[in-house]
């Protein structure tokens, strides 16, 4: 060893002069404190993928149209943008929607103005008729927070939504934090005209023509500037009608030089939109809102903040009642609270651990003061980061509670140690810092090793771990602030003298050390019995399923329903009551909001809805979710006509797979084919796929002779048959001024007209002569069918096929089993199969977590190497890592848990701790050896001296994550698994470290010194000509008898950070 003024000793230091030390964590508590009342709490990291929408519509235009007129001009224009990834359309009736998605190093701002020039270029090739395109950026994190329902029996549903539109929303925008509003369900005010298409074929005018005159002449314009008696006047033209009954009384001009009032051709009401959706709560009709938090803001305080506002606007209106349907913040706040009470009680129960080994009470408050000295700063690090408090950086959180005390146990347990030998508590502090100092710096960087590539992971999961892997590292490394500065020097001036013990006579104690004696003498024979535990472990992996993300009872159900193409939004109305009636029989079931016209990913059409089921909480109910869902299934598996299925918060299904083709019809029969077969595998259910169904639709075919003839164009046709269906597109409609209100002006015929074909062939056409002819005179009229929706996926058509599955069948074992029967079938010519959803990201995040260990091993290797100036040594340490395998298997085959998402951050964690036991025993040997001790003696001692501190952390360690393995509380069902298979690994790998570490490090000393003597043989290095100028370290490779070969110079000194 060098002497003691040759290297900076931070613990002596601290001990010496504590004032700096004690200063520096005033000061860091202050700010962590601080931090963590300003950290935002929500309910996944604030990520940005840059991801870029294009909406257009095109009003009363079909799927089929949309996606040769629109989709595959757009596609081809943005697909050729620097940076593209996927590009993803979905096209329903009058709304063709392409969303973009960029690689992650792309910039979001960047590829929106990108993708904003290439529609610009493409504009003049898409249809005259559309609105103009709407580009937007998606934020992938915005899921609505809060959602409530507005009812109020002395209002129209009109009235109730321009409430909804103009207070609430009004009042809401101003609420700090409140990103948008948005309104679902309800009516917009029009004034609509409807015609008597008997009257409109008397006078022989068209309701295109009458909307057009309209349009002209209901209308207030500025015009000009006048300048009358030396002053300066703006001009009006105020032509628009004050009153309904104004408008009604409007001249319309007919042919023969005839004019007509308005009311004569029908009806004009101060009425609302013909209802394309609706929303219900418990069979109720409602209007509905949306809250969404604004980036960056914190969940529980907007959503506080948006109650209060709300209330106060119940005070102020009370004839209107808001009810909560939706609360995604009582999921966010439930498992910020269980995330803190766990990190509580297994900080007790790891105090509770050191007080029963130690059984000194002061020795336990110094190693209890560690925690929260480590833990709050971390805080602080955090908000320096920009990270907030949620679902991913409160595990890391939870996962560091026994970690952090686990350095001060170390310290702590070799000063008791010290001071049972006779010394002083100063003395001892003084010299146990220093002879731990090495290992307990060796252990920390480790786990930051190992933890801080997670943050660096690629892609979207890359994105979510980013704040895990930090976490973890900042917390760890306070922790070993701590106890390099903090428990030494607590120790020396708060420990009274304990006397002399010989702590090592212990019966269970002896009983190991002479078991460890007899495995050093059998060494090979224990290194074939470490080598089988570790292939036994390997083989027993392949026993157990892989999942992704376990099941997590949130006390919320989406299902989203559909009824046969061709339904009305009535047919959609009176399904949906049935199953709100039926659900509402099941007890666990609190309320049934339901979205009719919409499905649960946003696609407008009105024969499918969005069912949102909430459950009582999951603490006043027996049955768990996932037991639930089926019981839900089996319920509106009754409803006939209904086809359903569950869908998680992303809108996807649990397994789900897409048929790629660009031919439409083979892709239908891939569907065909693969639908009926997965219906008949075990441990599947409600399997459904979201292929373009054909619906029955009315085809037009112009006789273009003949209508040229008479001068009618196929423009003019389509013009004149959307106008009388359902008027015309929303630029092209009249306004009317109501107070501050612009209210559209729709022409249409009466809506009965479209339930009588006979009245669709007699609509009227008429040409540049101001003739009126019939459409039936210049049209064919019939039945077909066609898509009633078409998804497409980087440009060619898309069925996506999704399934449900029974509890207890894991994903990748669904997803094997689905491959295997695809495989079996055949899919047709030109058709492919493609992973999406969880199951496409299952591959990512698992490549991740792979890379990301493998990266944290090859530090850790490199690290050690530094430390202990060997390349032998490290590799017996990691050695010791596959002997966790063992338990975690047997922990997850005794729980019944796949190996999912949890358990890989699990194995993480373990890499750590079984490195860190290793290091410890390792540490101890080789400085034995240096003080030339005979190495089977130091190994005996390495186990007999570390065996107590390495069995207190261990126990610690598990005692910590109990509470997290009980899954109790919100968000304990994704924590359960990680515990588990951190207490299994934790126990297994103890033990056989305990056993194994020493005959692998013996082993391996002798491959050191067999390649020392060979590399030293060839290549004969020169010897240091410095020894004589320098005071020399003690090299950290163990010097053999006089006889052996001289190490090689210099093989590395110790490292003395301490």
């Amino acid at each position: 060893m060098s002497s003691q003024g040759s290297r900076i000793n931070f613990s002596a230091y601290s001990i010496r002069k504590p004032l700096p030390a004690i200063l520096l964590f005033v000061v860091l508590l202050f700010l962590g404190i601080m931090s963590f009342k300003a950290l935002p709490v929500t309910r996944f990291p604030n990520i940005d993928i840059p991801l870029v929408q294009v909406t257009i519509n095109q009003s009363g235009a079909t799927p089929a149209e949309l996606e040769t007129q629109v989709a595959k001009i757009v596609e081809d224009s943005v697909a050729n943008i620097t940076g593209v990834k996927h590009l993803i359309t979905s096209l329903s009736d009058g709304v063709s929607t392409t969303a973009i998605e960029f690689r992650l190093e792309i910039d979001t701002d960047r590829a929106l103005n990108d993708v904003k020039d290439a529609i610009e270029k493409i504009r003049p090739e898409l249809p005259r008729t559309i609105d103009e395109p709407i580009i937007q950026r998606i934020d992938v994190e915005g899921q609505a927070i809060l959602a409530y329902a507005a009812v109020s029996p002395g209002m129209t549903l009109e009235q109730l939504s321009w409430h909804v539109d103009d207070v609430i929303k009004r009042e809401l925008l101003v609420v700090k934090g409140v990103g948008r509003v948005e309104r679902y369900g309800g009516v917009k005010r029009e004034i609509r005209v409807l015609l008597d298409p008997d009257r409109l074929l008397a006078y022989g005018v068209t309701a295109a023509d009458i909307n057009r005159q309209i349009r002209a002449t209901n209308v207030d314009i500025g015009s000009g500037r006048g300048e009358v008696g030396q002053q300066e006047q703006a001009i009006r033209i105020l032509a628009g009608a004050k009153t309904v009954a104004e408008l009604a009384d409007t001249k319309i001009a007919i042919a023969g030089g005839r004019y007509v009032r308005l009311s004569d051709l029908g009806r004009v009401l101060d009425d609302a939109e013909e209802a394309r959706s609706f929303a219900r709560l418990d069979g109720q009709p409602v209007v509905s809102f949306s809250v969404f938090r604004s980036k960056g803001a914190s969940e529980l305080s907007v959503a506080d903040a948006v109650q209060n506002r709300l209330a106060e606007l119940e005070k102020r209106y009370p004839d209107v009642t808001l009810s909560k349907i939706d609360d995604a913040v009582a999921y966010t706040r439930g498992n910020y609270e269980a995330a803190m009470t766990t990190l509580i009680e297994g900080a007790i129960l790891a105090v509770l651990t050191v007080f029963l080994f130690l059984r000194n009470s002061r020795a336990t408050l110094i190693t209890a003061i560690a925690l929260p000295l480590s833990a709050i700063p971390t805080f602080w690090a955090m908000s320096l980061m920009g990270f907030s408090l949620n679902l991913v950086s409160l595990l890391a959180i939870t996962l560091v509670t026994g970690i952090l005390v686990d350095d001060a146990i170390v310290e702590i347990e070799n000063i008791v140690r010290h001071m049972r030998m006779g010394k002083s508590p100063y003395r001892a502090a003084m010299e146990a810092a220093d002879e731990i100092g090495l290992a307990v710096i060796a252990i920390t960087l480790t786990i930051v090793a190992i933890f801080a590539p997670v943050s660096f992971m690629g892609g979207v999961a890359g994105q979510y771990f980013r704040q895990f892997g930090l976490t973890v590292a900042v917390a760890v490394l306070f922790s070993l602030l701590v106890a390099r500065l903090i428990t030494p020097m607590m120790a020396a001036y708060l420990m009274r003298p304990v006397p002399p013990h010989d702590m090592e006579g212990g019966l269970i104690m002896r009983g190991y050390v002479h078991f460890l004696a007899a495995t050093l003498r059998w060494r090979f024979l224990t290194l074939f019995v470490g080598m089988a535990v570790f292939a036994g472990s390997i083989y027993a992996t392949a026993m157990l399923p892989t999942g992704f993300i376990p099941d997590e009872d949130t006390s919320r159900v989406v299902i989203s329903a559909e009824l046969p193409p061709g339904a009305r939004l009535e047919d959609t109305r009176v399904m949906t009551d049935e199953v709100t009636r039926r659900l509402k029989n099941i007890p666990e079931v609190a309320s049934v909001f339901v979205l009719g016209g919409v499905s649960p990913t946003g696609t407008l059409e009105v024969r499918r809805a969005a069912v949102n089921v909430r459950l009582v909480p999951k603490t006043e109910r027996d049955k768990p979710q996932k037991e639930l869902k089926a019981i839900l299934s089996a319920t509106i598996a009754g409803v006939p006509d209904v086809r359903a299925w569950f869908v998680n918060e992303r809108g996807e299904r649990e397994l789900s797979f897409s048929l790629l083709s660009r031919d439409g019809d083979a892709l239908a029969q891939g569907v065909s084919k693969v639908e009926t077969a997965i219906r008949q595998l075990p441990g599947f259910f409600n399997v459904a796929s979201k292929s373009a169904l054909d619906r029955p639709e009315i085809r037009i075919v112009p006789q273009l002779d003949k209508a040229s003839a008479l001068g009618i164009t196929p423009d003019q046709i389509a013009e004149t048959v959307r106008v009388a269906t359902i008027g015309d597109v929303d630029a092209n409609l009249a306004k009317f001024t109501s107070g501050d209100r612009l209210i559209p002006i729709r022409v249409q015929v009466e809506e009965n007209a479209r339930e009588n074909l006979q009245r669709i062939s007699n609509l009227r056409l008429t040409n540049a002569a101001g003739k009126s002819i019939p459409l039936s005179a210049v049209a064919d009229i019939s039945f077909g069918r066609g898509p009633s929706a078409i998804d497409r996926y980087d440009r060619e058509r898309r069925a996506e096929i999704g399934a449900d599955l029974v509890k207890g069948f894991a994903l990748g074992s669904a997803r094997e089993a689905f491959v295997a029967e695809v495989e079996k079938i055949g899919l047709p010519e030109g058709v492919r199969l493609l992973a999406t959803g969880d199951a496409e990201i299952q591959d990512e995040v698992a490549n991740g977590f792979i890379t990301a260990m493998g990266t944290g091993l090859m530090i850790v290797l490199g690290l050690l190497i530094l430390l202990f100036g060997s390349v032998f040594q490290p590799i017996t340490i990691l050695l010791s890592l596959p002997l966790s395998f063992g338990g975690v298997v047997i922990a997850l085959i005794a729980t019944n848990n796949p190996i999912s998402m949890p358990v890989y951050i699990g194995l993480l964690m373990l890499m750590g701790i079984v490195t860190k036991n290793a290091i410890m025993l390792v540490d101890f040997a080789v400085e034995e050896i240096a003080r030339g001790t005979d190495r089977t003696t130091a190994l005996l001692e390495a186990g007999r001296k570390r065996a107590r501190p390495i069995v207190m952390t261990t126990i610690a360690m598990a005692a910590g994550m109990l509470p997290s393995a009980f899954a109790l509380g919100d968000g304990g069902e994704f924590r359960a698994p990680m515990a588990i298979a951190v207490i299994g690994g934790l126990l297994v790998s103890t033990i056989l470290s305990l056993v194994f570490v020493p005959s692998f490090f013996s082993v391996m000393d002798d491959l050191s010194r067999g390649v020392t003597w060979l590399m030293s043989f060839i290549f004969r290095p020169n010897a240091t000509d410095e020894g004589d100028e320098e005071s020399e370290e003690t090299p950290r490779v163990p010097p053999h008898s006089a006889q052996s070969v001289q190490p090689l110079p210099h093989a590395g000194g110790r490292i003395a950070a301490e």
